[in-house]
């Protein structure tokens, strides 16, 4: 169950304090797409993700958006927000995971996967040694295959909650 507990918890992608990330040596911020950065239903970036892309990569991180969805769906954002992605990525399988760290030669301590999802975003990146950030979904639309995943992530929850391990809504870094 401790693959399923996130080592940061917050509301939003825009309440993460990304300065104590850099303190703590993270050099590389892996993004989840779809209700992490943007809702589903979007089809370019919006203003305000792309001034906090910006200066994430004025900060000094390298910001590569990691997303279960096809190529098609991540080139616009690859375009607008000016970053690296890696599509159909089959989280949280290991091997695109294993590919970035390759690719940009990064340690599992310098990266943190950030995203909406315990089975694919937290448990992938706590498989791969990463930093894990839980966000809450911007939008309670949800892809099909991501319907069944959140009822299997209510459960797992649940058992979290009952052992203390993790709360909803009980955010912290």
């Amino acid at each position: 169950m401790d693959y399923f507990v996130p080592d940061i918890y917050q509301q939003s992608i825009f309440t993460i304090n990304y300065k104590q990330l850099k303190k703590s040596g993270i050099k590389c911020l892996l993004f989840d797409l779809d209700n992490t950065l943007v809702p589903i239903s979007a089809t370019v970036p919006g203003i305000k993700e792309k001034e906090l892309i910006e200066g994430l990569k004025e900060m000094g991180f390298k910001v590569i958006i990691l997303s279960n969805s096809g190529k098609e769906r991540l080139e616009p954002f690859k375009e607008g927000f000016n970053v690296d992605t890696a599509f159909l990525s089959r989280k949280p399988l290991k091997k695109k995971y294993q590919k970035v760290m390759e690719l940009y030669d990064y340690k599992d301590t310098e990266i943190a996967a950030i995203g909406d999802q315990l089975l694919t975003d937290v448990f992938g990146a706590n498989r791969m040694g990463f930093t894990s950030i839980l966000t809450n979904p911007i939008s309670k639309e949800d892809f099909f295959q991501t319907k069944f995943n959140r009822i299997i992530e209510r459960i797992i929850m649940r058992k979290l909650a009952k052992k203390g391990l993790f709360t909803k809504g009980e955010y912290h870094d």
